[in-house]
């Protein structure tokens, strides 16, 4: 890692903390709906495992699984560089596959107004994964083969 600029190292930086206040919000708000309480979306729907029974497999994957992943492998990049960007490589595939899934449920269900809130409920995790795998590819060499 440290061959990287210190811009790299900037922006690595940017997209872990996005990256951990996603997964901290993702996980409280999966946790109310594993409680079963209905949560409502700003496109209109409701995530309710009672209504879809999807909805609690979601959460409790997102719970223990996704989240805890992911801020492990953050933790990770600090204290085992290698490991942490192992982890993060395959949590970025999660959130592009989650984030696409509720994208295109959501515009094809619910025909949502974009707005803003929309947008950061839904399509935002994908380029916050997609920008993770970039950066990753990006410094390849770097991380993998220092």
């Amino acid at each position: 890692m440290d061959d990287t600029s210190l811009i790299s190292r900037v922006w690595l930086y940017i997209i872990l903390l996005v990256m951990g206040v996603l997964s901290v919000f993702i996980f409280i708000w999966q946790l109310m709906v594993l409680r079963g309480k209905a949560m409502p979306n700003c496109d209109g729907s409701y995530d309710n495992w009672h209504a879809q029974k999807g909805h609690y497999g979601i959460a409790f994957a997102d719970v223990f699984l996704a989240c805890p992943t992911s801020l492990a492998g953050i933790i990770l990049v600090f204290l085992n560089p290698q490991w942490g960007h192992y982890l993060l490589a395959l949590t970025s595939f999660w959130w592009v596959w989650a984030n696409f899934m509720t994208t295109v449920n959501s515009l094809h269900f619910e025909k949502p107004r974009i707005t803003f809130m929309w947008f950061l409920t839904y399509p935002f995790g994908i380029l916050v994964g997609l920008a993770y795998i970039s950066w990753n590819i990006f410094h390849f060499n770097a991380i993998y083969f220092p």
